[in-house]
């Protein structure tokens, strides 16, 4: 395994992470804690979550996992998105407020078993929450020493750029990374958010890097979906499988027989030469799936395979992101 600094901070991650969204969902307690283990083994150090995957059920297995193991990994959770579905209703059970912060933290806590977290993560930018009071109140986590550094997610680039003004301004705690979908199928980042987080030393985490499995070429159609595929499990996924999309992953497919690789270790291997990133998150439901994804890490493309998965994606620079989670009033 290879490490590297989050952005230009002190803290140094693993170069492939581990998303747990699929913990207590697709992924069963000892399913979970099988796979916690075999990334721990491998040398995977950064383990990422949130206070709402899977109804907290995600924190609550990472906990149970790591009970003899905290030491080992990086730790990095989030707050901000609504938490109804976790017991909560209303409008304190959501956005970036010290009051919602700092009651979300220590759930957190408490599910995970642990005295402090090495990545709080704000979800999503809150537009109903001043920036100023969002980051003091992170300041006094950090302070406390139940926070070790604070990371964004799902903001556009004006918003990061605003935040680390005013972390600035107020000489506290910025945000050392930022969490997005990137991936061949998505690039829409690298028109501002790239750009910004070279110049400012701000690390990009990329989430979805395979597209949700398009990326894998197990999609040739809508009318021939995989069973058990996340497309028949939740059929809103369709929305994504758009003939562009489809092509791409075909495309990626090709690419990847030629190279000897499987679609899913080309696509995450392209995504971590990318510039400013520093650990990319994949989900994993299986050991044997971890097993098979993390050979990305030694896989090296040639450069004029880097330029041709370039060349075939770059359409996906431009319009919509694949995925971007967003507060709305309610």
């Amino acid at each position: 395994m290879q490490y590297r600094q989050l952005g230009n901070s002190g803290l140094f991650v693993s170069q492939l992470g581990l998303g747990t969204n699929a913990f207590g969902k697709r992924a069963d307690e000892q399913a979970s804690i099988e796979i916690i283990d075999e990334a721990i083994h491998s040398g995977i150090t950064f383990l990422d979550t949130a206070n709402i995957y899977a109804n907290t059920e995600s924190e609550r297995i990472i906990g149970k996992a790591l009970q003899d193991k905290r030491h080992e990994v990086v730790l990095a959770t989030k707050a901000g998105l609504p938490t109804a579905g976790a017991g909560g209703a209303g409008a304190s059970t959501r956005g970036s407020s010290r009051r919602h912060l700092m009651q979300e933290l220590e759930h957190s806590l408490k599910r995970l078993q642990t005295d402090y977290i090495d990545l709080y993560q704000i979800h999503t930018f809150d537009p109903y929450t001043p920036l100023e009071e969002t980051l003091r109140t992170l300041e006094a986590m950090v302070q406390s020493g139940k926070v070790r550094y604070i990371g964004a997610s799902n903001y556009w680039a004006w918003e990061l750029m605003k935040a680390l003004g005013i972390s600035e301004r107020l000489g506290i705690s910025r945000y050392i990374s930022i969490q997005q979908s990137y991936s061949l199928a998505d690039r829409t980042l690298e028109r501002e958010i790239v750009p910004l987080c070279l110049d400012q030393g701000v690390g990009i985490i990329p989430y979805f890097p395979l597209a949700g499995g398009i990326l894998t070429g197990k999609y040739i159609s809508k009318d021939e979906l995989p069973s058990q595929s996340r497309a028949v499990r939740d059929p809103n996924f369709q929305k994504f499988l758009s003939p562009a999309k489809l092509q791409l992953g075909q495309q990626v497919s090709e690419l990847a027989a030629a190279c000897g690789c499987t679609p899913a270790v080309l696509s995450l291997a392209w995504t971590m030469k990318q510039p400013a990133v520093s650990t990319v998150i994949v989900g994993a439901t299986s050991a044997d799936q971890l097993r098979s994804n993390r050979e990305a890490v030694q896989f090296e493309p040639s450069e004029d395979i880097m330029l041709e998965l370039d060349r075939i994606s770059a359409k996906f620079i431009h319009g919509e992101p694949f995925a971007s989670y967003r507060l709305t009033q309610g």
